[in-house]
């Protein structure tokens, strides 16, 4: 191979790196749009930051907006983390690749610089992310959230026993050490974020989603 092949290779070699780099840092700015920010603004005229529980995410603004406002926030926060790991594959169809983009989108979400490193919980991204990297334990866990959030009316609870339960969804069925490991990082960060609502679930003073409301007679 002649000097003029091999320097064509590295070329290409160093494009194809940098494209992969710059999809990473893509996917974290993806993950960085503070949609519930955005959508607490421009329908509810607030900053989320500043009612309910301060938290730029779907919950909050479910709670301290309107239902639909919540359910958007919380469509979108997904979409962002599902989209980006999802196309990844046609950058690199490597496993380790697409793990390096589902973690750039949910640090984006959980440390938006757009909102000085201050974002969300990381529940609905995170639900986006592992749908689209481990489609089944991500059912599994959702799965696990509806039971908890139904039985005890806490959006908190529910989301800290989805993540506990990821990564061992992702070791029974099958899948290896790195999106074993991945999924465990990924659920000590959420719990990570939701250390404030852990220490209201211990006192009893966390907010609690009435789901079977009493008619008044």
């Amino acid at each position: 191979m002649d000097s003029g092949s091999k320097a064509g290779m590295t070329t290409k070699k160093i494009k194809k790196m940098l494209i992969k780099i710059l999809y990473i840092i893509a996917a974290y700015f993806i993950g960085a749009i503070p949609f519930a920010y955005i959508i607490a603004k421009v329908f509810g005229g607030v900053d989320i930051r500043t009612v309910g529980s301060g938290n730029p995410g779907a919950t909050n603004v479910f709670r301290s907006v309107g239902k639909g406002a919540g359910i958007a926030t919380f469509i979108l926060d997904a979409l962002k983390g599902f989209i980006p790991v999802y196309f990844a594959i046609f950058i690199d169809n490597a496993f380790s690749y697409s793990v390096a983009v589902a973690a750039a989108a949910m640090i984006g979400h959980m440390f938006t610089i757009f909102l000085k490193f201050k974002g969300g919980k990381g529940v609905a991204t995170g639900c986006g992310v592992f749908l689209a990297l481990m489609p089944m334990p991500a059912l599994i866990a959702f799965g696990l959230f509806v039971l908890v959030f139904g039985a005890s009316g806490y959006v908190a609870l529910g989301s800290v026993c989805a993540a506990l339960c990821m990564p061992f969804a992702a070791y029974f069925t099958g899948y290896g050490t790195e999106a074993i490991i991945f999924a465990f990082a990924a659920a000590l960060l959420v719990i990570f974020k939701h250390r404030k609502n852990i220490s209201r679930l211990r006192a009893g003073t966390e907010y609690r989603f009435k789901i079977f409301k009493k008619k008044k007679s």
